[in-house]
């Protein structure tokens, strides 16, 4: 019988979009199992036999044909020796043909089997299929690739005179005698070391001061130089690598002919890589014993796909939490069964998909028969897909688990808005700000909605180890302790003072606290205080719980036409002037880039250090003081010529920590819901308090840490509490812990759960 649904292309156009020809869209299964993976080859989807996803798909869609590949390994050479990773690029494999037998069968859902040769265009398709760059592949391909980009500052550079420069055998920085980790100014020719860098590769930072004082944005690192262009360029004002596409003429200028040069030293990229694989947490205890390796159910691994580290010690945080659990796990392959949509690219299915992975247990076994570890899952497509758009995160270089933490859980509450099963509402809390005038001793307090963390101070300075042990209690005074702010009072109705302190409103199921140990360092660095933190397994709050309007105390006027200035993190502030910014510039880039951290709004002053406003006076509002970045300093205008009302504008920026794209994103995909916003003047003691609140006692469930100099470069691990035991997950290695004691004071993000 021939079957009636052979293709009428052999080539559809859908097919350079991408091949889903590694493994399941919904699970982890791949090529190598033994009923293999059915490729549609209507939609190019490939769904597994054994857990009924292919049969699922093909019901779903009504496509009838698919194209099922099963690989068959052959026995590896005893001489074989894998090649050592020398760059960051994707590693040549080697020829499939020589490490696996490949088998192929053309299969319809009502007529049975199909030959490959039942017809021109089903022949020709399969090829274009087995030939066919996967999506997997596409993705990582792009996101290995370091995507840097020429600037304004280095399309439009304009030089000095020439000035060749003296041998570079004999060159050395200007301002000292090191010869190595050079950056040439390409505007005046200025040779200036760099900062220190990965690896232990020295700098005293003379480049970046030759930057303070001249203003010269552009630099490029000798020795990094190739004929064919290649070379790390530096934009001081971009705080950026860049592209510099008159490379060649710019050096000329300088005496230096690029097509004669040669690379001499690593790259930054290059010097980044070769740190983080120098990087590993000991799987051996204190007397030097082998952790003991688990598997099962809830303790599958994560592999490493190239500085993804960050991102398997937060997602074995999550899905350790009931909450994403009951969301993703049995309800998720509900969903699968009868989703509707392209399961690449369906935030839900890969949620489930990613669920079941690590907590079925059916990827968690032992690689060998020496049961001394396990291969883990593969996150690639559920990276793809959740990192799709985002500067950093889509790329694959090293990033903060912190910020990774808070980016994926704002993704989930806004996957889940709608449909009212949001799991990071675990996360939300709210905190109270008081303000109390140091004349007329009014009062006023502001409640803020909290979505998913607050950062801790730690106490240190530059240079501190691990031998200096900081108590938490001193943390958390530094984050509840009372300073005093300049302030216009409209009680007085004239320029005052308030001290203004913060305690929790409500209490989050769980409580997540990353702590600050990344400062910015002499050479202007961002350093990490390794300092050992002596937190609790136990931690009570309750003396931190806000108690809102006491008897006695008298508010502020609610209606003043006194303007006040914005409230801006006074540590933050702090570390922008201790870099040598001054305190107007500092509050603003905090106010504009909404209280987000110092190296945020360093980064918004590396970029506007030229507007002709930078040093105008602040724009102030009226009334009371606002523990935020304060309306009158967001500019809604562009969302609202978009059609938006301000209540929309305002909802959006806030969601987005006032930045005007991901707010233009976000509002789009929200479209119809409510957009009031989350902030009212806390009412007098007393009163019912509407908000449901956690218990302020709480106990550490889980912690992930770093090690390594700075937030790009290291290694991240994740510790979680299984019933009595604690557990270290590794990546892909999964081991039981028999003590915490020292891993827990190296700590960078803590979770606790309120009992």
């Amino acid at each position: 019988m021939v079957c009636s649904h052979l293709p009428t292309s052999a080539t559809p156009s859908n097919l350079r979009n991408g091949v889903h020809k590694d493994e399941c869209t919904h699970c982890f299964v791949n090529t190598t199992a033994d009923d293999g993976l059915d490729v549609c080859l209507t939609c190019f989807n490939g769904a597994c036999r054994s857990h009924g996803h292919s049969a699922a798909h093909a019901s779903n869609f009504n496509h009838n044909l698919s194209l099922n590949i099963r690989r068959v390994a052959r026995a590896a050479p005893e001489d074989a020796v894998p090649p050592p990773l020398k760059k960051i690029a994707i590693q040549a494999e080697p020829d499939e043909a020589t490490l696996f037998d490949t088998i192929t069968q053309v299969n319809c859902v009502q007529c049975g089997p199909v030959p490959t040769d039942a017809s021109q265009n089903l022949s020709a398709l399969v090829s274009a299929v087995l030939n066919a760059t996967s999506s997997q592949k596409k993705s990582d391909i792009q996101a290995w690739e370091e995507v840097v980009s020429a600037c304004e500052h280095t399309k439009n550079l304009i030089q000095g005179p020439p000035k060749p420069l003296e041998r570079q055998s004999l060159a050395h920085c200007n301002s000292c005698e090191l010869k190595e980790n050079l950056w040439l100014c390409l505007t005046c020719g200025n040779l200036g070391c760099g900062r220190q860098q990965f690896g232990g590769v020295g700098g005293n930072g003379h480049g970046m001061a030759h930057f303070d004082a001249s203003l010269h944005p552009v630099s490029v690192k000798l020795g990094t130089i190739t004929p064919e262009g290649g070379a790390d360029v530096y934009c001081y004002l971009c705080n950026e690598e860049r592209l510099d596409p008159l490379l060649g003429v710019h050096l000329k200028n300088f005496g230096i002919n690029i097509a004669s040069e040669v690379q001499t030293e690593k790259t930054l990229t290059e010097l980044q890589l070769e740190q983080n694989m120098k990087f590993d947490f000991s799987m051996t205890t204190e007397d030097g014993k082998e952790l003991v390796p688990l598997f099962g159910p809830g303790y599958t691994g994560l592999k490493n796909l190239g500085n993804t580290c960050y991102m398997a010690s937060v997602l074995q945080v999550l899905f350790a939490l009931p909450s994403f659990q009951d969301r993703y796990f049995q309800p998720g392959q509900h969903h699968i069964s009868v989703c509707k949509d392209t399961a690449a690219s369906c935030f839900h299915c890969q949620m489930a998909k990613i669920a079941d992975g690590l907590l079925s247990g059916t990827y968690s076994l032992p690689a060998n028969e020496q049961a001394t570890g396990q291969d883990g899952i593969a996150p690639g497509m559920f990276k793809t897909l959740t990192s799709k758009g985002h500067p950093e995160f889509s790329t694959m270089r090293q990033q903060d688990a912190q910020e990774y933490f808070s980016h994926i859980v704002k993704l989930v509450a806004q996957k889940e808005r709608a449909g009212g099963r949001d799991p990071s509402k675990v996360f939300q809390f709210s905190m109270e700000q008081r303000l109390q005038c140091v004349e007329c001793g009014c009062v006023k307090y502001v409640k803020e909605p909290v979505s998913e963390q607050v950062q801790v101070p730690v106490p240190g300075k530059e240079g501190d180890g691990v031998d200096v042990v900081v108590g938490f209690d001193a943390c958390l005074g530094k984050l509840f302790g009372e300073d005093v702010r300049e302030f216009g009072c409209p009680k007085c109705t004239k320029k005052t003072a308030v001290t203004c302190s913060t305690r929790f409103s409500t209490f989050p199921e769980v409580l997540v606290l990353p702590m600050n140990r990344f400062i910015q360092g002499s050479d202007y660095v961002m350093k990490k205080l390794n300092v050992s933190i002596a937190a609790p397994l136990k931690l009570d709050l309750s003396v931190y719980k806000s108690n809102g309007v006491q008897p006695g105390e008298v508010l502020f006027p609610e209606e003043s036409s006194v303007s006040v200035e914005p409230v801006v993190d006074a540590a933050a502030l702090d570390q922008l002037v201790g870099m040598g910014f001054s305190e107007l510039r500092g509050k603003k880039a905090l106010i504009k880039t909404g209280n987000n951290g110092a190296e945020v709004a360093m980064n918004w002053l590396f970029e506007h250090m030229e507007d002709p406003d930078i040093d105008d006076p602040i724009e102030v509002g009226a009334g009371g003081a606002s523990g935020g970045a304060g309306d009158a300093n967001i500019d809604y205008g562009p969302l609202m010529d978009m059609g938006f009302t301000l209540a929309q504008a305002k909802k959006g920026m806030a969601q987005t920590g006032n930045n005007l794209e991901r707010a233009i994103d976000w509002l789009f995909s929200h479209a119809g819901e409510d957009m009031a916003i989350d902030e009212e003047p806390v009412a007098a003691s007393g009163s019912n308090d509407k908000e449901s609140s956690a218990n302020p006692r709480y106990e550490l469930i889980g912690f992930i840490s770093h090690r390594g100099t700075s937030a790009h470069c290291g290694h991240y691990v994740a510790h979680i509490k299984k019933g009595d035991s604690w557990v270290l997950f590794n990546d892909n290695k999964v081991a039981e812990v028999p003590d915490i004691q020292k891993a827990v004071g190296e700590a960078y993000i803590y979770f606790y759960k309120s009992v």
